[in-house]
């Protein structure tokens, strides 16, 4: 990758793309393999694949406190510490809090990875597709605003996306979850397949699949091309793998794109804001912070990507004013930094069952089965609007005696008891973005970096509680029905954000008057400046939306390029 000088030349692009994670990932691909020559900006240090993961094939005795954390650890990150995945063996991918401020109305947990790859390293890596239903939302149901697109827009995008990517999935002919182009599955357990065919008997409108996910089950040849193979179904995928098992920025788009020699990838750069020139009518570059220096630095280039993920997203747009923008970038119609929402995760259920008693699970598996929405699909039905899908998971519980010692010890440790089944499943809820759910900028406060420290204000609503309420209630009857006993439902009352999908700010739509993007994720008042990360999104429908964040930014690119050389841009 070269490295960058400081004259104005050396500091010009053809492209600009804000953030390496898993969007930003994606638009460094299409922008060098289209020819143009990229700069990646990531506020982060550099990660390499292979070579900066430390902890990727440690045994449990080489950590030195068995893979927890330790609470003077834990104290000093009190929100990141919540995550599943921060652990002895990820937590340098996590950010320190305390370096990181933002300020709360209502509790809300940021969790953020600032390096090269974001929270490609961290993601759980499931990939479900959107269908029509959830794009048509917001207009049926009377909330947000229409979508610019439809399932048709963005469905060849879709699998362009997936063939590279590499998705092991079924092809299970439901309308409400389109199919992809998808890789062989792994299996489901015996529990999962009989609850699989007791909901087909028993529900018309209700399914239970394998969870659609980015792993290699079966290379093609376009994966080895990438260097990677097939997943060895560690379960260690928050360590970075060393197979390139499972999909990352950091082991498949970035490589990719330096291959083309049209990379530049600049760590340690934090966006301060996008500059718009005025008398051209179009933003001509960006500002950035050097992480370790504190120098400013611009940046020019003709196309501009937003991709640092949601939030961060907002935070430039708010932060790039100007004569013409004064209450940021593009925001012509106010909306900038509202309408922001997340899922909910809060609810859970657990029960217990007592069937095959003679068959058991072995190995590991990077996924599980997922049940898709079924409630309000094609018509309003409960008290509360859209739905939620939810992951459902089994395993038999098994132990050893370790009583005694020498021989009779020895004897005991080999010889494995089982019990009973458990199932279990989580709840994945729509959120409703409003006008309140917000993002401001406390310019009163800076960070070390001498950005505005973030002001977020956004909480769950009744809505919500409605929800859960009835996830608890149709999951109960269906575990009554199939037999499951036991049964116990849980609200783990956590606070927004720590779903990790946190979607809206800048929203698309079809009017510049309450959105910030056109249908190609184009601002409507900055032609060359584009956003196809979470920020973009009306909705946040039930699915998992990494994938769809993929699909967007490489149709966004294709679009922006061709705009280019047709000199609209």
């Amino acid at each position: 990758m070269a490295n960058l000088n400081t004259s104005a030349q050396d500091r010009t692009f053809d492209a600009i793309v804000i953030g390496s994670g898993i969007s930003g990932g994606w638009a460094a691909k299409e922008f060098t393999e289209k020819g143009l020559k990229t700069l990646v900006l990531e506020r982060g240090r550099d990660v390499k694949h292979l070579k900066d993961y430390p902890t990727t094939n440690k045994y449990p005795w080489e950590f030195q406190h068995r893979g927890q954390i330790p609470e003077a650890i834990r104290q000093e990150a009190p929100v990141v510490s919540r995550c599943y995945a921060f652990k002895e063996d990820a937590m340098h991918f996590f950010v320190k809090d305390k370096e990181h401020p933002y300020e709360q109305d209502k509790p809300f947990d940021w969790i953020r990875g600032y390096q090269v790859g974001g929270k490609s390293l961290l993601w759980a890596r499931q990939t479900q597709r959107w269908s029509n239903y959830d794009f048509e939302g917001p207009a049926r149901d009377g909330f947000a605003v229409d979508w610019p697109i439809r399932y048709a827009d963005i469905a060849p995008w879709y699998s362009y996306v997936e063939k590279f990517v590499g998705i092991s999935g079924n092809k299970d002919g439901i309308d409400i979850l389109p199919d992809g182009e998808f890789l062989p599955p792994m299996e489901l357990t015996a529990v999962e397949q009989y609850f699989k065919g007791f909901v087909a008997d028993n529900y018309k409108d209700r399914h239970v699949i394998y969870g659609r996910c980015a792993h290699l089950s079966e290379p093609q040849p376009i994966h080895t091309q990438q260097g990677r193979v097939q997943c060895q179904k560690r379960n260690l995928c928050q360590r970075g793998c060393p197979f390139g098992g499972y999909f990352s920025s950091n082991s498949s788009t970035l490589p990719w794109a330096e291959k083309t020699g049209n990379l530049t990838l600049r760590p340690h750069s934090v966006v301060h804001s996008i500059i718009y020139d005025d008398k051209k009518g179009k933003a001509t570059g960006v500002r950035v912070v050097d992480a370790q220096s504190k120098e400013m630095i611009e940046y020019y280039a003709r196309i501009i990507f937003v991709n640092a993920a949601a939030i961060n997203s907002n935070l430039i747009l708010l932060n790039s004013t100007s004569s013409r923008f004064p209450n940021g970038l593009g925001n012509d119609s106010g909306v900038l930094g509202k309408y922001f929402a997340f899922h909910n995760y809060r609810a859970t259920i657990y029960a217990d069952y007592d069937g095959f008693p003679d068959v058991t699970t072995e190995g590991r598996r990077p996924t599980s089965a997922y049940i898709p929405r079924f409630r309000n699909v094609k018509k309003q039905e409960t008290d509360f609007l859209r739905g939620y899908a939810a992951g459902f998971d089994t395993g038999r519980r098994s132990w050893r005696s370790n009583d005694g010692f020498g021989t009779s010890l020895k004897d005991q440790l080999f010889n494995e008891e089982t019990g009973n089944w458990y199932v279990g499943s989580h709840m994945m809820g729509e959120t409703i973005p409003k006008e309140s759910s917000q993002l401001t900028l406390d310019q009163s406060k800076k960070d070390e970096w001498g950005m505005p420290v973030l002001h977020i204000n956004i909480g769950y609503d009744d809505n919500d509680e409605k929800m859960i309420k009835d996830f608890h209630e149709q999951m109960e009857e269906m575990y009554t029905k199939a037999g499951f006993k036991n049964i116990r439902t849980g609200d783990s009352k956590q606070a927004p954000g720590l779903d990790i999908h946190e979607m809206g700010g800048a929203r698309m739509g079809h009017d510049p008057k309450t959105s910030v993007l056109n249908k190609w994720n184009q601002l409507h008042a900055v032609n060359n400046v584009f956003v196809t990360d979470g920020a973009c999104m009306t909705s946040t429908s039930t699915q998992n939306p990494s994938l769809t964040y993929m699909a967007l930014t490489a149709r966004a690119v294709d679009y922006a390029v061709g705009q280019m050389k047709k000199g609209e841009i």
